[in-house]
Order: C-alpha cells, then sequence, then structure tokens
C-alpha cells in the first residue's frame, strides 16, 4: 500500500488546497490510522506527505503491512507545514519519539504554535517526553499511556492550544 493523492472534488480542492500536511511514520506505525490519517486529509483537499524516519522510504506497519512513503524525514527537513499529524502504533511512537529529524521538525512547528494532531500512543509516547504537550490530551488507554501523560484528559478528541 502506498498512500497517494487521490482527486478530490473541486470544492474541497478550493477550501483547502494549500494545507500542506505531513505524516511522519516508522515501522512499528499503526497503518489503520496512517490510513485514516492521509486519506480523509486527502480528501479534504489537502496535499498531503507521508514521510519515513527510517533509512529508505519503506515501513513495515505494527501488523506487517508494507507502506511506501513520498519520502523520507530528511528529504522534508526544513519545510513548512501547515499540520503535522502523526499517527500512533507501537514500536512505531518510539521510533518517530527517537527520530532527531522529526524532532527538528516537530519543534520548529510547535515554536510556530502550528496545528499539531497526534492519536493513539503517540501523545504520552512522541508528544509529552519532548514537552511539546502543555496541559490536556488524550491517548490509547492503556497504563503505560495513561502514566506517561499523567492521567488522560476525557474525551475521544481533546484540544489544548495548537494540539489537538
Amino acid at each position: 500500500f502506498a498512500p497517494r493523492r487521490a482527486a478530490r472534488p473541486a470544492r474541497a480542492a478550493a477550501l483547502s488546497s494549500s494545507k500542506r500536511v505531513l505524516v511522519p511514520i516508522a515501522d512499528g506505525s499503526e497503518e489503520i490510522e496512517t490510513a485514516c490519517i492521509t486519506d480523509t486529509l486527502t480528501r479534504a483537499g489537502a496535499r498531503v506527505t507521508v514521510a519515513s524516519v527510517e533509512a529508505t522510504t519503506l515501513c513495515t506497519m505494527s501488523r506487517g503491512l508494507k507502506i511506501v512513503a513520498d519520502a523520507t524525514i530528511d528529504d522534508v527537513e526544513g519545510e513548512g507545514w501547515d499540520l503535522i499529524a502523526i499517527p500512533g502504533g507501537m514500536p512505531g511512537a518510539e521510533r518517530l519519539r527517537d527520530s532527531a529529524a522529526l524532532d527538528a521538525i516537530l519543534r520548529a512547528h510547535a515554536a510556530r504554535e502550528a496545528p499539531l494532531a497526534a492519536v493513539c500512543a503517540s501523545p504520552a509516547v512522541v508528544l509529552k517526553p519532548k514537552g511539546l504537550l502543555t496541559a490536556r490530551a488524550t491517548c490509547y488507554p492503556a497504563p503505560p499511556f495513561l502514566d506517561a501523560l499523567g492521567g488522560a484528559a476525557d474525551g475521544d478528541v481533546v484540544t489544548d492550544g495548537h494540539v489537538t
């Protein structure tokens, strides 16, 4: 499976064709979350770039599905994004957390207070250790993730400032 930009309705394209979204992935990222994020945003008219933090664009996801990213994270360093949306999955979230290139991108993005989204394990595993969560967040309700957050906010979707 290689996420690609699908044809989109003219209305959606007109509404958000200028929005650029980065979706970083790693070996062990969650394939359903990656597909849902990229598909939904693409259908809404965003220009989505999937970037691998691995040495190549090919990632083996958490259940063995292989996904070919559009680029490596090194290829997109220094670009500006309207949104960064981070899928979960283990050990993918740990690999995202440990990527120096993604760390630099996330810190520059957060400094601009640009929208940042994370699902599943990623709020607790990727964002919290980097100090990118200032207050409320939710995550997959496993004890290690809840403990890392210091408790999760109540709600399926929680927004705090520029972080969702």
